[in-house]
């Protein structure tokens, strides 16, 4: 994919932009990028099929709700990956016009992204970006947040028919909507552009 478009536009939003042909040389980027530090996750497939959580926690100290130590729960790890220096997650959706857009359910990973790091990453396989604003917030709501509704076993009407009824379930997912149109102040914020179809 020729992600020229796509980077000039986020580094015209004042974004870092690093682009990597494939998970692999990403991986092994984001690996020397951040070394000795504390760092956590947010939810997401693409950095679970990446492999970053266990490649990053041989040479970092890691946060993250989906691996709990004994002795510890879910929660705790939210508050702790709260305040780590350096912050992953993925994207719901990524214009080629330079918006980053993520939908939450608890609101742990959107609040990362928006404040108390000093490193934020959002890595981004190609299938995420679509051409416009409009388009890329509909596939975040259309297309992520069904997926993700359906690996998660919620009984919520996206799961049935794969399209958002912006229902008022209980099971919904879909509670957080942020819209990055620049960085957050006082965090670097590096976007990865990875030319494989990577997560939801």
């Amino acid at each position: 994919m020729d992600f020229t478009k796509t980077k000039n536009a986020l580094e015209d939003r004042g974004f870092k932009v690093s682009v990597f042909a494939n998970a692999k040389d990403a991986s092994d980027y984001l690996n020397k990028e951040i070394d000795n530090t504390t760092v956590s996750f947010g939810g997401s497939v693409t950095l679970a099929q990446m492999g970053l959580f266990e490649s990053l926690s041989t040479h970092n100290e890691m946060f993250s709700h989906w691996h709990i130590p004994p002795g510890s729960n879910a929660d705790e790890m939210r508050v702790k990956a709260a305040t780590s220096e350096s912050y992953l997650t993925s994207v719901n959706g990524l214009a080629e016009t330079g918006e980053v857009i993520n939908i939450d359910g608890t609101g742990n990973r959107v609040g990362s992204t928006c404040f108390g790091h000093k490193r934020l990453f959002f890595v981004v396989g190609c299938n995420k970006i679509e051409p416009t604003f409009e388009k890329a917030l509909w596939r975040a709501r259309n297309v992520a947040a069904p997926m993700n509704t359906k690996r998660l076993n919620r009984n919520t009407p996206c799961a049935i028919d794969g399209k958002c009824h912006d229902c008022r379930s209980e099971h919904r997912i879909c509670n957080v909507l942020t819209v990055h149109w620049a960085p957050a102040r006082a965090m670097l914020t590096e976007v990865i552009l990875i030319d494989e179809d990577l997560g939801y």
